[in-house]
């Protein structure tokens, strides 16, 4: 048993970062973790690997693609999807590999196994009891399963995103039922190594909750990839027979049902809290109807216990519960962080990506807000020409009055990079002529995003 002055169940991105800053402000720290290596879901079986096979396979669209029309001649390359699993794999353990390194230059120690809070004040790990003056619980996500449905998960045939990251083979065909970031992320992969991909999505939009603009154009360039949409279908059961599956739907327009089989299907229906052995319930921690931890700034209703990440609300994204466990492992040490909830980008690691920020047109409208808009296609910008990256635009969203930036929304090439100008230019409540007046490299994708700031200028008015 030892005593530490902060204990932090759970390493993923939250989990490491609140351990990593709480030990550099002089605080005792300690880090439960059961599985064998550090760095949670995003690391092991979620952010980190899922890029890996995006890009490799990203390289594959373009030597099949535009090698040719470059002037690059020769046989196409051909899968070697073992090699590729072991160049994924290869990348998750240099990036833990890396946490566990910075534990130990930041004397961090890692408790190993799976933690439960027996009482206030307390972390029971394996068989030992270890005490602490603040308890911060960062133990992330499970996959969600298919709400009112029948079906039954075996990482096979039927599989979540930690399945579909080490699939055996490459499958023929793949349902992805959801169509959010998960989904077309993953989606995006086995389109491009030859795979038939469906997606069948609840709702009568892909990405919910994205700017519908950005969500009708990303939704026509992924069909040009060769994915295939159902939208407004809600799936009622997956069957799994011995080498494939059949996935029933029905049609929310009109209830007519359908049914469709493939060989692997991926539920990609969002993630929930993952609480399970922490010993919440005899604790005594407030949980919402959601299944999420009910927190004040990041505070349980029982004392010395707090929680961050997805296992509370807001948007499950890494770099949120970055945020967060900087801000409470600040807090603990007697400091007053801040963390903008207004400025959380989110980004979907397609090709082209799609990246947003702040407010979306339809959310503005329900505000009832006088705002302009300034857009800027990739078409007209040639950096984008030269890598056959052309496709979509930024939108700029500012106050009609003030000319405040209110929102940005981005589909084309490194998207994912070009939102962060525009998160700065929020932080600071920058102008969009601000942005506009700001000189930007040539050629750049960025002077894409001073375009659309200049467009504002002179751009319509909507009410």
């Amino acid at each position: 048993m030892a005593n530490y002055d902060v204990i932090i169940i759970g390493s993923g991105p939250g989990g490491y970062v609140c351990a990593i800053r709480c030990a550099q402000l002089g605080l005792k720290t300690a880090c439960v973790e059961g599985r064998e290596t550090l760095g949670g879901t995003c690391l092991n079986v979620g952010c980190i690997p899922s890029k890996a096979l995006l890009h490799a396979s990203h390289q594959l669209h373009e030597a099949e693609h535009n090698f040719a029309k470059m002037g690059l001649t020769g046989a196409a390359p051909k899968v070697d999807w073992q090699q590729m699993l072991a160049y994924k794999d290869d990348v998750i353990g240099q990036n833990t590999k890396g946490i566990e390194f910075l534990f130990k230059k930041n004397k961090v120690d890692w408790l190993k196994g799976w933690g439960s809070i027996p009482e206030a004040g307390k972390v029971k790990v394996g068989d030992e009891v270890h005490e602490a003056k603040h308890i911060i619980i960062a133990s992330g996500s499970e996959p969600a399963s298919i709400p009112g449905a029948e079906v039954t998960i075996d990482e096979k045939i039927v599989v979540t995103s930690t399945g579909a990251l080490e699939l055996p083979k490459i499958p023929k065909s793949m349902i992805v039922v959801g169509g959010g970031v998960i989904g077309l992320e993953l989606g995006s992969v086995y389109a491009r190594l030859g795979t038939e991909v469906t997606v069948i999505e609840f709702l009568n939009a892909i990405t919910p909750g994205q700017d519908a603009e950005i969500a009708k154009t990303f939704q026509r360039t992924l069909k040009k990839q060769g994915l295939k949409f159902v939208t407004g279908a809600a799936v009622q059961k997956v069957e799994t027979l011995k080498t494939k599956a059949k996935v029933t739907y029905k049609l929310r327009k009109n209830d007519t049902e359908e049914t469709v089989d493939a060989e692997t299907v991926l539920v990609a229906t969002g993630r929930k809290p993952y609480i399970e052995g922490l010993g919440l319930e005899a604790l005594g921690v407030e949980m919402s109807p959601r299944g999420q931890i009910v927190t004040n700034s990041y505070r349980t209703n029982i004392q010395g216990v707090y929680a961050i990440g997805d296992v509370i609300d807001g948007p499950m994204l890494a770099h949120k519960a970055e945020d967060e466990g900087m801000a409470v492992a600040e807090m603990i040490a007697g400091q007053h962080p801040h963390v903008n909830y207004d400025v959380i980008p989110g980004v979907i690691y397609t090709h082209p990506e799609v990246a947003s920020v702040g407010k979306t047109e339809e959310e503005l409208k329900e505000e009832g807000r006088a705002y302009k808009v300034g857009k800027f296609s990739f078409m007209g910008n040639g950096r984008a020409k030269a890598v056959f990256a052309g496709d979509g635009f930024v939108k700029l969203l500012a106050d009609a009055e003030t000319d405040r930036i209110l929102g940005c929304h981005l589909i084309g090439p490194a998207a994912g990079d070009l939102i962060h100008e525009i998160c700065v230019a929020l932080e600071f409540g920058a102008a969009a002529e601000d942005v506009a007046r700001t000189c930007h490299a040539h050629p750049t994708f960025s002077e894409a995003v001073r375009e659309a700031a200049l467009a504002c200028g002179d751009g319509p008015i909507h009410a």
